[in-house]
């Protein structure tokens, strides 16, 4: 991830409810959430939602699946990897064994499909 990337994630991140939803989706896993539960469990109207998760998407850290009538979302893990490392790669003035287990972890956050949260 570069610096324009990691600006335009945290622009996506900078507003409550978009980041209740992202915290959200990362919880749901792979399989994801649909628009319709999403707006319910955040308590905010369908076209709310909608502009919220488009934001999500713009900055690569949602992605949208058609299935049936629904449209389901679910997080990028790898973009959201990616700002950890991003964020963690010239810490510790020099001394990046000490942010090793950090950065290290962020590459193993996928969940496994269909693993219990």
């Amino acid at each position: 991830m570069d610096e324009r990337q990691a600006l335009t994630v945290f622009a996506a991140l900078s507003q409550e409810t978009r980041l209740r939803i992202l915290r959200m989706l990362v919880v749901a896993g792979p399989e994801g959430l649909a628009a319709g539960a999403i707006a319910e469990k955040v308590e905010v109207s369908a076209s709310n939602v909608s502009f919220h998760l488009k934001e999500l998407e713009r900055a690569g850290l949602v992605t949208a699946r058609r299935d049936a009538r629904s449209i389901i979302y679910s997080a990028e893990y790898d973009v959201l990897s990616g700002l950890i490392r991003f964020l963690m790669e010239d810490c510790c003035s020099g001394r990046p064994e000490i942010c090793a287990p950090v950065i290290s972890a962020a590459t193993c956050c996928t969940p496994v499909k269909g693993a219990a949260l």
